[in-house]
């Protein structure tokens, strides 16, 4: 047999034994999310791990949750490239047994493991980044697992979107070096950060003007995206900027003060029921800053 279809035929016998896992899991189990993950294991390129990779910014202090991880290249690559600490979870054992052998080939076993499970139960909160390369149905599936991580994660998803949760980061993808001949030479890319809940009522003190004014502020929130209805003074103001990355906050807009106009900035970190950062106030004699506490309250 020629070195190709070696190959070739070694990957039909570990996808015919990824199904046969499902199978054998759903039948002992009777677990239908198992089964909405069957597909034949196709490994990813290498020039879409890369990317994958490059997208989420992976570094040393990261640990990097791989679901579904096949061979193991995605979290291989992740800690011999970028040094970063690993984990795969996959549901079939051979693919398991196949991936240590690599990390250990690779010398990265000391920063790499592998489990034989279920993705969607897996714990996934020392996650900083997750990658995922599975069908629509079970990234779906995923979503409201992913959305409880810790505000910040980062998640980049070979192929599947994750529906109405729009995605941070999209780019679609020449494929040049396609593990199989029939595979899409276009891919795309997906990539979220988890953002912190934010929704709800929140209050705040700044100095501006001659003394200290009150801030009110009602967001609403769909995933990252942000809106809100802000009070000053009992005034209503337009909020010229709301934005939201992770635990990361900035609302901008301008307010008529003691008869002058206060260009505001708001930059902080949300943590629960608080955000702390930094207030910018500014007019035409010039700039000031100031600390920033918010308080979520019940109205």
């Amino acid at each position: 047999m020629q070195p190709g279809n070696e190959f070739k035929g070694k990957l039909a016998v570990l996808a015919g034994r990824r199904l046969l896992a499902v199978f054998a899991l759903l039948a002992v189990a009777g677990n239908v999310l198992a089964a909405e993950i069957a597909a034949p294991y196709v490994p990813t390129a290498p020039s879409v791990v890369e990317r994958m990779l490059e997208i989420v910014k992976v570094s040393p202090q990261d640990y990097v949750i791989d679901l579904g991880s096949g061979d193991g290249r995605i979290v291989i690559l992740a800690a011999k490239k970028y040094g970063a600490r690993a984990l795969g979870i996959e549901i079939d054992p051979m693919l398991v047994a196949l991936a240590t052998a690599n990390a250990r080939a690779a010398g990265v076993s000391d920063r790499v493991s592998f489990y034989e499970g279920d993705l969607f139960t897996a714990d996934l909160s020392k996650a900083t980044v997750v990658t995922i390369y599975l069908l629509k149905i079970a990234t779906m599936k995923l979503r409201s697992k992913l959305l409880e991580l810790k505000p910040g994660t980062r998640i980049v998803s070979h192929a599947a979107s994750m529906g109405e949760w729009q995605a941070n980061h999209f780019e679609m993808l020449d494929v040049k070096d396609r593990v199989r001949a029939d595979a899409p030479i276009k891919t795309y890319i997906h990539f979220w950060i988890v953002p912190a809940k934010v929704a709800g009522n929140w209050r705040w003190s700044l100095p501006a003007g001659t003394g200290k004014q009150d801030y009110e502020l009602m967001l609403s929130q769909q995933f990252q995206n942000i809106s809100g209805t802000l009070r000053v003074g009992g005034r209503e103001v337009a909020l010229d900027e709301s934005t939201l990355e992770g635990d990361r906050i900035t609302l901008a807009f301008t307010v008529e003060i003691g008869g002058k106009a206060l260009a505001h900035r708001l930059a902080g970190r949300v943590t629960g029921p608080a955000i702390a950062g930094t207030a910018e106030i500014k007019d035409e004699r010039g700039q000031g800053q100031a600390k920033w506490n918010a308080a979520r309250v019940d109205r």
